[in-house]
C-alpha cells in the first residue's frame, strides 16, 4: 500500500510542478523551493512510515496533524483544479484558439486555482473533524415481524479514533448518539487507529453507549493494522459485543430479528479468521430476518443471494469529496454512499463519523451519525 501510495502521489507532484509550478512568473531558485516543499507534501505518508513508524495512526499533536492535512489536501485540490482548468481549455481551444489559450495560460486563473485550493481544504478539514450531524431515514426490512415495526438502529462507523479525533470528540458523539434513544447501536468497523495503549482514552467514551438492546461492533480493515487480538479484547471491555462471523436473535415476543456480523477481508494478511458469512449464520432458524454488519460494501451480491435483508456498511467515507467520490464508488463494485437496492436486500452505506487521519477533508460528502427507523413491509 505505501509504495503504490507513493507513487501515485509522486505522479500528481510531477502534474503540479508542470502544470503550476513552472510556469510561476519567478526565479528558478523560487520555483525549486516551492516544487521541493511540495513534493515533501506530496510525500508524507512515505515519510510518517519512514520516520515514525506507523502509517494509520502517527502520534502527532492533533494541531500538526491539522496542518499536515490542510497542506495535503490542498495539494491534492491544486491537481484536481488544474486537471479541470486544462482539460476546459483544451476543448476550448478546439472551438477558439484565443479563449483556450487564455484558460490555459492565464496568470490571474493560475494563481486564484492556488488560492481557491487553500481556501477549499481548510473548509474541508473543518467538515472532516467536527461532530457529526443525525441523518435520519427510514428502511422497510422485507420479513420484518410487525412487532419489529418502528425499530430504531443507530449506526455509527469509521470512527477511525486518533491524535486527530481524540476522546473530547468521541465523548461528543457517545453523547449525541445516546440522545437519539435508540433500541440498538451498532458499530460497523474502523474504530480506532494505532494500538490498543496509545488509543484507550480516546475510545474509552464508546463504553458509555446505551441502548435498549445493547452495542453490537464488528472489526474494519483499521482494527488488523496495529493489534488485532488486543483491540478484541479491549473493545469487550468496554461492552461492545463483538461479532465475529457470529449473530445475535433479538426478541419482541414470539418475533425475532437477527443481527449478524463478519470480520474484514484484510484479516488474511494477519493470519485471522477470514469473513465467513455462513458462519455468521450458522444456527439461525428459518425465516429470520437479517441485519448484516459488514464493514465493505463490495460483497454485498454474494450476501444479498444468501438471503440477507439488510446491510449495513461504511469504510467508503462517502468518497470524501464530491466527484473524486467516482474513483471510490469503482473500487467498491459501484457502492460509495447512501440506499442502495442489491437484488432482494436493501444496503446502507454511511458516509461515516469520522475519518482516517491521513487524509482528513470532507466537501461535499459529510459525515454523519445515522439513524435507521425499520418498517414492516407487506
Amino acid at each position: 500500500m505505501g509504495t503504490t501510495l507513493s507513487f501515485i502521489t509522486g505522479s500528481i507532484w510531477l502534474y503540479v510542478l508542470v502544470r503550476f509550478i513552472w510556469p510561476l512568473p519567478c526565479g528558478i531558485g523560487a520555483r525549486a523551493a516551492l516544487a521541493l516543499a511540495l513534493f515533501l507534501v506530496a510525500q508524507y505518508h512515505g515519510l510518517i512510515r519512514r520516520f515514525f513508524g506507523s502509517i494509520a495512526s502517527p502520534e502527532f499533536p492533533q494541531g500538526i496533524l491539522i496542518g499536515l492535512n490542510w497542506v495535503f489536501g490542498a495539494f491534492l485540490l491544486l491537481a484536481m483544479l488544474l486537471l479541470l482548468r486544462d482539460v476546459l481549455g483544451a476543448l476550448t481551444f478546439l472551438a477558439a484558439r484565443d479563449a483556450g489559450r487564455a484558460i490555459l495560460g492565464g496568470r490571474a486563473l493560475h494563481w486564484s486555482l492556488g488560492a481557491l485550493a487553500l481556501m477549499l481544504s481548510a473548509v474541508g478539514v473543518w467538515q472532516a473533524v467536527r461532530v457529526p450531524d443525525v441523518k435520519y431515514l427510514e428502511l422497510t426490512v422485507p420479513g420484518l415481524p410487525p412487532a419489529f415495526d418502528g425499530y430504531r438502529v443507530a449506526q455509527l462507523t469509521d470512527l477511525h479514533a486518533s491524535r486527530l479525533l481524540t476522546g473530547s470528540w468521541m465523548a461528543a458523539v457517545v453523547a449525541k448518539t445516546n440522545a437519539l434513544d435508540a433500541d440498538l447501536v451498532v458499530l460497523t468497523g474502523d474504530l480506532a487507529d494505532g494500538t490498543p495503549q496509545a488509543r484507550a482514552d480516546d475510545v474509552r467514551p464508546l463504553g458509555e453507549l446505551r441502548a435498549r438492546d445493547g452495542v453490537l461492533a464488528i472489526p474494519g480493515n483499521h482494527e488488523y493494522y496495529a493489534d488485532y487480538t488486543g483491540w478484541m479484547a479491549a473493545y469487550q471491555a468496554l461492552g461492545l459485543h463483538m461479532l465475529e462471523n457470529a449473530h445475535v436473535v433479538i426478541r419482541r415476543g414470539d418475533a425475532a430479528l437477527a443481527v449478524a456480523g463478519i470480520t474484514d477481508r484484510q484479516s488474511v494478511r494477519f493470519g485471522q479468521p477470514r469473513p465467513d458469512l455462513g458462519a455468521a449464520l450458522e444456527g439461525l432458524a428459518p425465516g429470520v430476518p437479517v441485519i448484516l454488519l459488514d464493514h465493505r460494501p463490495a460483497g454485498a451480491v454474494q450476501n444479498a443471494r444468501a438471503g440477507v435483508a439488510l446491510q449495513l456498511s461504511g469504510h467508503t467515507h462517502g468518497g470524501q469529496i464530491l466527484g473524486a467520490h467516482l474513483l471510490t464508488q469503482w473500487a467498491n463494485e459501484g457502492f460509495v454512499s447512501g440506499l442502495y437496492r442489491v437484488g432482494g436486500m436493501q444496503m446502507y452505506v454511511s458516509n461515516g463519523t469520522g475519518l482516517w487521519n491521513g487524509l482528513a477533508i470532507r466537501l461535499g460528502r459529510p459525515s454523519e451519525i445515522t439513524q435507521i427507523t425499520l418498517r414492516a413491509g407487506e
